[in-house]
């Protein structure tokens, strides 16, 4: 099991659009991936769940992930996270 803080560097923060590119690329792998933010703790493939947060860029996240593929999850989700802009 990995736990690592990140601190959002998108633009909007996980508004709607990022929150659902984030959901994708977690949606991506098998292992089980949490995302913690001030003892609220949700499944980081929920789009409901993460919309739920309202994370705004600076915030710090805390990633917690567990499972066969969770360092390339962790280094896949804290690229997204850590990018000004998401691409689109």
């Amino acid at each position: 099991m990995i736990r690592e803080k990140v601190i959002v560097g998108l633009k909007n923060g996980l508004e709607a659009r990022p929150a659902a590119l984030f959901v994708q690329i977690a949606s991506k792998f098998e292992s089980h991936i949490g995302v913690v933010v001030d003892e609220k703790n949700v499944n980081a493939k929920s789009i409901m769940g993460m919309m739920s947060l309202g994370t705004i860029k600076g915030a710090t996240i805390e990633l917690v992930i567990d499972g066969e593929d969770e360092q390339a999850a962790l280094e896949a989700l804290t690229k997204f996270l850590t990018t000004e802009e998401t691409g689109e």
